[in-house]
């Protein structure tokens, strides 16, 4: 019989508690807070593509977010679109603009690259802000219908998911289905390729790679992720405004990938969940919260350079060097 791996006893393990978690009589709170977590994963996820693995660092991930979270929105309120059908033009939005944006700037290299996208998550912001006629500007957009269960039939109109247990198993179910569709672009030709981008771009040019596709696809693949983030907050919170769509959104995303491993699967998930809980955890310290934040964040990237996931595959190293070798003890 075939022994399990610890990565798969490990992995079977956090599955078990993850869906398991809403059963345990946790307060309504701790589950709000577990599904912006789940949703934050794939904002993590996003950026990992583009920086972890393209290696273009982008700040403009927040603007995504809100492209994906404010056209389903639009979509429900003032189309009766049903909420599938929204998803679709949320997720498709984000992955059309970030192509446009990505062809002229993805040439860029190093802080201007970066500059570029942080300028472009500003201009979305502030269209968002000042274009009263159609986003209602700093007032938000409320009353955004619950997701309905199907767009067509009988059961149009009817609720998705009621309650915060219900929402939380379907985005628990929407993450498990993009690892698993990111779990395949990890060991895929493309990403060989992004990896041959990120490592040294004029030998990966050299051996035939397509700079440009390449990166303009895990660009528009990222923002693609933050777009559907974008509209499972959107159902979630049934309301939203320019205010969470800011820069400090883009650095909490960008925290979230570091701190967890960029450049990993589980990585950026870790971050996700450890970041959500840490910012509502620390709430208590007031006016000190972010300064207490800042931090450990430095403290934490300091001394762990590769993240949680590079710490945890250090300390399996530095175990593997400390056992005796076979036969020493006999």
């Amino acid at each position: 019989m075939r022994r399990l791996s610890l990565r798969t006893v490990l992995l079977l393990l956090t599955l078990l508690a993850a869906a398991a978690f809403p059963q345990l009589g946790v307060r309504s709170y701790y589950l709000h807070i577990a599904i912006l977590a789940l949703i934050n994963s794939l904002l993590a996820l996003g950026l990992n593509i583009i920086a972890g693995y393209a290696g273009q660092l982008s700040l403009a991930q927040a603007a995504f977010f809100g492209i994906g979270s404010y056209t389903a929105a639009l979509l429900m309120l003032y189309r009766n679109v049903s909420f599938w059908p929204a998803m679709a033009a949320g997720i498709l939005a984000s992955m059309l603009i970030a192509a446009g944006f990505g062809f002229p700037t993805l040439r860029l290299k190093g802080p201007y690259f970066v500059i570029a996208t942080l300028g472009f998550g500003e201009i979305v912001r502030l269209i968002l802000l000042n274009w009263e006629k159609v986003t209602r500007g700093p007032n938000g957009l409320i009353g955004i219908p619950v997701p309905d269960l199907l767009p067509l039939g009988p059961l149009k109109g009817r609720a998705l998911v009621d309650g915060k247990v219900a929402y939380y198993y379907f985005v628990l179910v929407i993450l498990l289905l993009v690892l698993a569709v990111y779990y395949n672009f990890v060991h895929s030709k493309a990403n060989r390729a992004l990896r041959a981008i990120h490592d040294d771009q004029v030998a990966a040019e050299v051996m035939g790679i397509n700079l440009t596709t390449h990166k303009i696809t895990a660009f528009a693949a990222g923002a693609g992720l933050s777009g559907l983030a974008g509209v499972l907050y959107t159902g979630y919170i049934r309301f939203i405004s320019p205010d969470t769509f800011t820069i400090g959104e883009s650095i909490n995303i960008l925290i979230m990938m570091v701190l967890g491993g960029m450049g990993t699967i589980v990585g950026p998930i870790i971050g996700a969940v450890t970041i959500t809980y840490l910012l509502e955890t620390m709430r208590v310290f007031k006016d000190y919260r972010l300064v207490i934040y800042g931090l450990a964040m430095f403290f934490m990237i300091l001394y762990m350079p590769g993240g949680l996931m590079g710490a945890i595959t250090s300390g399996r190293q530095w175990l593997q060097r400390r056992k005796p070798p076979a036969g020493e003890n006999a």
